[in-house]
């Protein structure tokens, strides 16, 4: 099983070539964009390198290996336009690249150590220190590959170096346990796990949802009044709310696998809630806060981190695990409102959040049991079982509808 990672190194020094290079890199991208927007659909790598290549050689003055790889990134962003304009989410247009990042192959045009990073600019190789923080220290120990990275210019006018690194890590042993940590994610409580046993462990959002307001109020202030004084507060305060949601996401998804850590859980159930936002209907005053929910950014802290730790993240089909009854498997609508969940079947009350825990750890149980009964389980997992886990049944296994 391979563990991914990205590390942010930060450049302590930088130069005239460097912002060069980067100005000439998006030059090329944008020529490689406005030959792929032309031709009205995505063009295959083969293909568009042969078309471009030349002039972003000779006419752009980039180097080999960067000409291949502003092909292959241009590709991979058209590739994913179409996909959406397939589902009619977008419509297909130019991509204009901005001047703030280059893509660099280990080896062939960078190399790295704890001290420097060795990148290829316009007038060869230079070296470039890098702020040598502690943490960093154990991704340079030998133990991790680096692969295609990314030097990047953030808002605070400083490069950063996205350092994509991966390892081996032994896949655990998962097929004969029958140990499972169901996790509900949300707004009020930004997670909820519960163990097969009903341990349970509870991280509110209210504090978070109380900032994110705060903060929204200030913007809508701000924008109305429209002053230079104004616009420069709005300056101040771009992004800070996104970094203390990402803050606190990490620190949750920490809490999260050091509960399954703790009881020695080697299974995480969680939904698959991709296409949530569209398949969801909310009123007006709690649009921003639904739209705006970095549940994708948690799942990543969660599976990233447990994986770590040697411990399995699975996804299961969210369908009816607010709805169903933990303890009887009733579904109908009305047996939630609000943080209060009571069966209109069996009268079991419970928090919904909680209720909503057990059942995907029902589920995620079930479906492994299903596999394991069918010779569809082993101690080395492929991951087809993941793609099952995403699959399941539209109407899940235990659960029975309501009147």
């Amino acid at each position: 099983m391979k563990l991914t990672k990205t590390v942010i190194l930060k450049l302590t020094s930088r130069d005239k070539e460097l912002d060069r290079t980067v100005s000439k890199y998006t030059k090329g991208m944008n020529y490689v964009s406005g030959v792929v927007y032309k031709n009205n659909k995505p063009i295959s790598v083969n293909k568009l390198q042969k078309m471009t290549y030349k002039h972003l050689r000779n006419r752009i003055g980039l180097k080999s290996q960067m000409s291949c790889n502003i092909v292959r990134q241009v590709c991979g962003t058209y590739k994913s336009l179409m996909a959406k304009v397939r589902k009619k989410k977008a419509e297909w247009q130019m991509i204009t690249y901005k001047p703030n990042n280059i893509t660099y192959s280990f080896r062939r045009d960078f190399t790295i150590n704890k001290d420097w990073v060795s990148m290829t600019t316009l007038k060869g190789r230079r070296r470039y220190p890098i702020a040598n923080y502690e943490y960093v220290k154990r991704y340079f120990d030998g133990a991790w590959k680096y692969s295609a990275s990314k030097l990047v210019l953030h808002r605070d006018k400083s490069y950063y170096f996205h350092l994509c690194i991966e390892k081996d890590i032994q896949e655990p042993d998962t097929a004969p346990t029958t140990d499972i940590i169901g996790v509900d994610v949300g707004i009020n409580y930004i997670a909820v796990a519960s163990t097969t046993d009903r341990k349970n462990v509870f991280f509110s959002g209210g504090e978070a949802k109380n900032i994110r307001n705060i903060y929204s109020k200030q913007r809508k202030r701000l924008q109305s009044k429209g002053t230079r004084s104004a616009k420069r507060m709005l300056k101040h305060l771009t992004m800070r709310e996104k970094r203390f949601m990402t803050a606190t996401n990490h620190v949750v998804s920490k809490g999260v696998v050091e509960f399954a850590k703790t009881h020695r859980i080697p299974i995480i159930g969680m939904e698959n809630l991709s296409g949530i936002r569209e398949t969801t209907k909310v009123r007006k005053e709690r649009r921003y806060q639904h739209n705006s929910w970095a549940f994708r950014q948690l799942r990543g802290f969660i599976e990233y981190k447990a994986k770590e730790q040697g411990i399995r993240v699975v996804y299961v089909n969210p369908r009816y695990t607010s709805q169903a009854c933990s303890r009887c498997g009733h579904v109908e609508k009305a047996n939630r409102n609000g943080l209060r969940f009571s069966c209109k079947a069996c009268g079991y009350e419970l928090n919904a959040d909680l209720n909503g825990a057990r059942n995907i750890g029902y589920k995620t149980r079930d479906f492994r049991q299903d596999l394991e009964s069918q010779g569809c389980l082993s101690a080395t997992h492929t991951e087809t079982e993941k793609s099952e886990f995403q699959a399941t049944s539209s109407n899940p296994s235990g659960f029975s509808s309501g009147s």
